[in-house]
């Protein structure tokens, strides 16, 4: 079976993100949580609020392709701190297309346009319980710090240090 990766389908999974409260929404190409590897479109609109995280227990690396928008992929240190800053854009005059993460680094993603549609791909299988490790020093996803966090990511620099967000 072929599935077209055409502007049809980025609008039909960009409608599913701004239906979203999340501001997001992945589209598989791979069958289920099983498949090895899994592959997808994932859609970031502007704001969106992805947690920093590792891929730690399992190890697994990921790897982003931007094809359409702006993005920032940021590495972080187990501090919180920016280790590096990875501009991604379909058109990389300064930045690049992509980019593969190794397995246990701490990173995350922002939207820096109105949407941003990635493809990744990383290893399978997907068990939600051990998928990812939530950085403990970021908000949690949902809570009203995450739009400045964000913000914060969108304007981060190497080297630049973030306030441990402590919520009860």
């Amino acid at each position: 079976m072929l599935q077209l990766i055409n502007k049809e389908l980025f609008e039909k999974v960009a409608a599913g993100a701004a239906a979203s409260p999340r501001k997001r929404l992945n589209h598989n190409f791979h069958s289920g949580p099983n498949d090895n590897p899994h592959r997808f479109l994932n859609v970031l609109l502007r704001g969106t609020y992805i947690r920093p995280h590792r891929h730690l227990h399992p190890p697994k690396a990921e790897t982003f392709l931007v094809l359409e928008g702006q993005a920032a992929l940021l590495t972080l240190t187990d501090a919180g701190e920016v280790m590096a800053r990875c501009n991604l854009s379909q058109e990389p005059a300064n930045g690049s297309f992509g980019v593969d993460v190794a397995a246990g680094v701490w990173h995350t993603v922002v939207a820096l346009t109105e949407r941003v549609i990635c493809f990744e791909v990383k290893p399978g299988p997907w068990e939600p319980s051990s998928d990812k490790e939530f950085a403990p020093w970021s908000p949690t996803e949902g809570s009203p710090s995450c739009a400045a966090y964000v913000e914060t990511l969108a304007s981060a620099n190497v080297g630049a240090a973030f306030i441990r967000i402590v919520e009860s």
